[in-house]
């Protein structure tokens, strides 16, 4: 027999302790009523829905009884539930949005009153938190978790042996290709898992792993819908980023660290990277290699779309996005330009700290996290960041990301050539090298870029002398912002390490 999740002991121990009022949160309607089903048969009471369409009914096994008389309306039922002469389970179904009502609020608190005694408990199920003032001391409330990898494998095998019993679709997954395909699905709800499964059937009459990227496609769904998160599909390797070489062997001596032979050997799951540096000379296209590399989803939290008008709101807003990136670890999430989303942390933005009260909560949570979630923050302006975030126990690492050396540029401009279908062997990379000292690996890319313009405008081939116009012709931003760049070099010098 297996051992219940912590959740539902906690709604057990809850139950039997007569407490009379509690507030699951969970999309999961289905699934609850599933679990809360299991635990009345276990108690002896009887299971019994309520939602506005319908009103009250009981509920047993798969059977439905007919509606209640006259309780579709919220008060209504709550005095009928306070009548009830059985001990009962009574689920309460988006019951939140009545609970701006007063005289809903009045009823529930006299029915949590009323049936302690009777072992009745009455459970609201609910996507969001909404409870008023008047009810903080009367409910408790219980965040109900997501799948775990074993539900999710349940359901997998449920789905196998269906289909497979049925003789409408095939399924071929050995061991290590089911457990892909459970990470791939972890973060997903169940229904959310199933509706994957079969559509991965649907599509060829078949289930493999193949169908790999079908399932982290519909993952992708949760982070649109989440409204703060983006889901970035890339393709970019570590081999794509040129130089940088500290950096990539550090990255590589970890890219097994989220297996479960790392956790068994011991490991913690790695916490992430803080990536200073010159702008343009990697640090994004660096996060977008690491997922590629480690086979992970990336996904990139704008800072901005957190802070709201409304008072609170911004920093519930972080926590629903945390909520949003756990649900889907492992994961590599990307926090681009970490200070513009920091600016007041310190106290100076104006903003009656709302900036600080954020800052606050992104701290505790990369101090405490436990989740395998990797984060990759990165910064161009070392001035803005708060001396809290640099910490050591926040990030793993802190980088600093330089102007490219000779050897660097060399070998950005081979991969920039290569990338647009040009022999770097027919080019003077070395001279091209050379006539690029101080540019950004984002500004070699623009030079090859327009040197292709005017070629294209010419009617002619790609040739050197295209190249090294467009060179003289652009100034870097090393030299036009030479002092700040000065500055960056001289803090990093002692508080980083070098990424190459």
């Amino acid at each position: 027999m297996t051992e219940q999740p912590a959740f539902l002991r906690e709604i057990d121990t809850l139950i039997r302790a007569r407490y009379p009022l509690l507030y699951l949160v969970t999309f999961e309607e289905q699934r609850v009523e599933g679990l809360m089903g299991e635990l009345a048969r276990a108690q002896g009471k009887e299971l019994i829905e309520w939602s506005a369409t319908t009103g009250l009914r009981t509920i047993a096994g798969t059977h439905r009884g007919p509606p209640v008389e006259d309780t579709a309306e919220p008060v209504r039922a709550l005095l009928h539930i306070q009548k009830l002469n059985r001990p009962s389970l009574v689920l309460l179904k988006d019951f939140h949005r009545h609970l701006e009502e007063p005289l809903v609020v009045r009823a529930l608190r006299e029915t949590g009153n009323l049936i302690k005694s009777t072992m009745t408990t009455v459970l609201v199920i609910a996507p969001t938190l909404r409870l008023p003032d008047e009810l903080e001391k009367d409910v408790s409330v219980i965040d109900v978790p997501l799948p775990t990898k074993a539900d999710l494998m349940q359901l997998l095998r449920d789905i196998a042996r269906m289909v497979t019993r049925s003789k409408k679709a095939t399924v071929e997954l050995n061991g290590a290709e089911a457990e892909s395909l459970i990470s791939a699905a972890h973060g997903l709800t169940l229904a959310e898992a199933e509706n994957a499964f079969a559509k991965a059937i649907a599509r060829d009459n078949r289930l493999d792993v193949s169908d790999l990227r079908l399932i982290l496609d519909e993952k992708s769904q949760v982070i649109r819908k989440s409204g703060l998160l983006e889901y970035h599909a890339t393709d970019q390797a570590l081999t794509d980023v040129g130089g940088l070489t500290h950096l990539k062997k550090w990255l590589d001596r970890r890219k097994n660290a989220f297996s479960d032979a790392a956790r068994e050997f011991g490991l913690p799951a790695p916490k992430g990277l803080l990536l200073l540096g010159v702008q343009g000379c990697g640090k994004s296209l660096t996060a977008k290699a690491i997922a590629t590399s480690w086979k992970l989803p990336l996904v990139r939290l704008d800072m901005g779309r957190i802070y709201s008008g409304l008072v609170g709101s911004s920093e519930e807003n972080l926590r629903k996005a945390i909520r949003a990136v756990e649900s889907l670890a492992p994961v590599v999430l990307w926090v681009d330009e970490v200070e513009k989303g920091l600016a007041g942390a310190n106290g100076g933005g104006g903003d009656t700290g709302v900036s600080a009260r954020v800052f606050g909560t992104l701290l505790t949570w990369l101090q405490e996290k436990t989740s395998p979630v990797f984060v990759v923050a990165t910064a161009n302006r070392i001035e803005s960041l708060p001396p809290e975030l640099l910490r050591k126990g926040r990030f793993d690492e802190i980088f600093f990301v330089d102007l490219p050396s000779p050897e660097e540029r060399t070998d950005i401009l081979k991969i920039q050539l290569t990338k647009r279908k040009r022999d770097p062997s027919k080019f003077p990379i070395d001279e091209l090298a050379a006539a690029t000292a101080q540019f950004s690996g984002a500004e070699i890319e623009q030079v090859i870029v327009a040197g292709l313009y005017d070629a294209f405008a010419d009617g002619v081939e790609l040739e050197p002398r295209h190249l090294l116009a467009a060179a003289k012709e652009t100034p870097p931003l090393a030299v036009t912002m030479a002092e700040d760049v000065a500055k960056l070099r001289d803090w990093a010098r002692t508080r980083t390490r070098p990424a190459s």
